[in-house]
């Protein structure tokens, strides 16, 4: 065990203690280590490639299991809900017996979602900032939140993270990161060239832009808000999070598991093995329970305030035609067999642009154009104003990375598909 330069599970930068080796161990040592590193990774690739019935059969185990284990430490356990796999997940654990709370902040989701959110009576947690606000206190959330966060240290720069931000720029490490050289710290070519340019220490002949890059969104929109909720009901959270994802999840589910119990962290993530086609095929046939059983779904719907009139009578339960949001499209197969969605792969904060650069259009932009045009035009045009008073928003961050925008895609909703979204 040993300290090392890291970012972890939501892209934050931490000095944090990983299973590793000194450097000046023993060659049979760091093979050992690497040994047991490729094990825990060919061991949990095992578990993704399970039969579709014994896979939803072990993790129902896990559920269990996590739950029996709160119960035990006299915690709660609660659901953390956005768009369809933690949907998924909630509706899902219903199914096996496990009734605990769904929580969203549930406002800054697609009206769609919005709207089968009410429909499961998902309990409704206000922001503690508003989305225009973070994008003018801290800065645009954009490329993805690990990324961000690096970009948002190049920006602060002070005395004490010096050491990091050279790690950042140039991938050389300092002490605390036994002086590794090319490491993962160091922004990738692409976006150094466009970011790096903010510290004139480090010499170098990069460009930066005049907005600022933050990862701080979901923190003040969701995270901290919801972290709340959990603290003030002494309760932990299941996570419709996937190893398939990639990045930093998948590297804290494959080295934690589905169920983690550590020092200031705890939650399961019973998906973490799924794979895409796995969670869409859960998705269809939790769509047919739900409403088998709407009677469950009406009375979670009635013990929330927007299940009643001002007077305090009920109103009446609008079941939904899905709990597949109309964002997503339809699920339909590849010559494979696979699954996927027609529209919205993932989906998120209408104001985010973690991961636009990777999207083909009609990207999520797009799709807020027509969904939400007023939405659009205030976010792309006006959202923010810079050191001349001048109006500005998304339309200045998409031009700097590369992601058009402005123009309108060929392929686009038909009004059917529009009056629907909005009703």
């Amino acid at each position: 065990m040993t300290e090392q330069l890291a970012f972890n599970v939501d892209g934050e930068y931490l000095v944090e203690t990983v299973e590793t080796v000194a450097p000046e161990a023993p060659d049979f040592v760091h093979k050992a280590w690497r040994k047991a590193k490729q094990d825990k990774i060919r061991e949990f690739k095992k578990k993704q490639e399970l039969p579709y019935n014994e896979k939803l059969e072990r993790q129902a185990e896990i559920a269990w299991s996590y739950y029996e284990r709160l119960q035990e430490m006299k915690l709660g356990a609660h659901v953390s809900v956005g768009g369809l796999d933690s949907i998924t997940l909630y509706v899902w654990l219903l199914s096996i017996g496990i009734d605990v709370p769904a929580i969203s902040v549930t406002g800054i989701e697609d009206v769609t979602i919005q709207r089968v959110h009410k429909a499961l009576g998902i309990t409704k947690i206000a922001p503690y900032k508003s989305k225009i606000q973070v994008l003018r206190e801290f800065g645009f959330p954009v490329i993805s939140k690990k990324i961000a966060g690096r970009i948002d240290m190049l920006q602060n720069a002070t005395p004490e993270n010096a050491t990091v931000r050279h790690a950042i720029i140039t991938g050389e490490c300092g002490a605390q990161g036994h002086f590794a050289k090319n490491s993962r710290m160091q922004l990738p070519k692409k976006w150094l060239t466009r970011f790096g340019g903010w510290d004139p220490d480090e010499g170098q002949p990069y460009k930066h832009p005049d907005f600022k890059v933050s990862k701080d969104c979901c923190y003040w929109v969701k995270e901290k808000p919801c972290d709340d909720w959990a603290k003030e009901h002494n309760s932990k959270p299941y996570l419709g999070l996937m190893a398939v994802e990639g990045g930093q999840r998948e590297e804290a589910l494959v080295d934690h598991g589905c169920n983690y119990f550590g020092a200031s962290t705890i939650r399961s993530c019973p998906f973490a093995p799924f794979l895409r086609d796995d969670i869409l095929r859960l998705a269809q046939e939790m769509d047919a329970w739900y409403h088998e059983h709407l009677e469950i779904f009406e009375q979670k719907y009635h013990e929330q305030p927007y299940g009643h009139y001002p007077d305090g009578t009920p109103k009446p339960y609008k079941p939904v035609d899905s709990i597949i949001p109309l964002i997503y499209g339809e699920i339909k197969y590849h010559e494979d067999g696979t699954r996927y969605t027609t529209k919205a792969q993932r989906t998120g904060c209408s104001m985010c642009g973690f991961g636009i650069h990777l999207e083909k259009r009609p990207h999520r932009f797009d799709r807020l154009r027509q969904t939400n045009p007023k939405e659009w035009e205030f976010l792309m045009y006006r959202c923010c104003t810079d050191s001349n008073g001048q109006p500005y928003g998304w339309g200045k961050v998409l031009d700097y990375i590369g992601v058009k925008w402005e123009d309108i895609p060929p392929e686009q909703m038909t009004i059917e598909e529009w009056m629907e979204g909005i009703s």
